[in-house]
């Protein structure tokens, strides 16, 4: 939506790409592995400071439920982060927002699978989701992000 206004022949070229590249795939499907007994698991990740131009991390994260991908999303942080730490901690609080939603509408559907492994792959924002003795450490973080 950031370019709809002034489109370039360079925009032009990816979508028709896109649209190329849908066509040839009409024909794929998902398959689900009922039998796998694998509930929801969760994966995130970021892009720290992707945006040349706002300096906004990239947050993206997606959910398989079966062993198959059932949601995605990729989106600009509402904040400018100080430091790959901070970026990764805050794509881990979206990510976990969403399987808490997965959680509850799953629960209501009548399966109850238990609690939902989410994969992240930052040393530092596992350490301070995992210990809440670090709060005085990343207090800036909350602070920040309701502004």
């Amino acid at each position: 939506m950031q370019f709809s206004a002034n489109l370039s022949k360079e925009h032009l070229d990816k979508i028709l790409y896109i649209c190329h590249y849908l066509a040839g795939t009409r024909d794929y499907a998902l398959i689900y592995d009922g039998t796998s007994d694998q509930g929801l698991e969760g994966y995130t990740n970021v892009n720290w400071g992707s945006n040349p131009t706002t300096r906004h991390s990239t947050t993206g994260f997606f959910f398989l439920l079966a062993k198959s991908i059932i949601s995605w999303r990729s989106r600009a942080q509402k904040t400018i982060t100080l430091s790959s730490t901070e970026a990764k901690y805050i794509a881990l609080s979206d990510g976990s927002q969403q399987a808490a939603w997965f959680q509850n509408v799953l629960k209501e559907l009548g399966y109850n699978l238990g609690p939902t492994p989410l994969a992240r792959d930052n040393q530092g924002s596992i350490f301070m989701s995992c210990n809440l003795v670090q709060e005085i450490c990343s207090k800036h973080i909350n602070i920040h992000c309701e502004a």
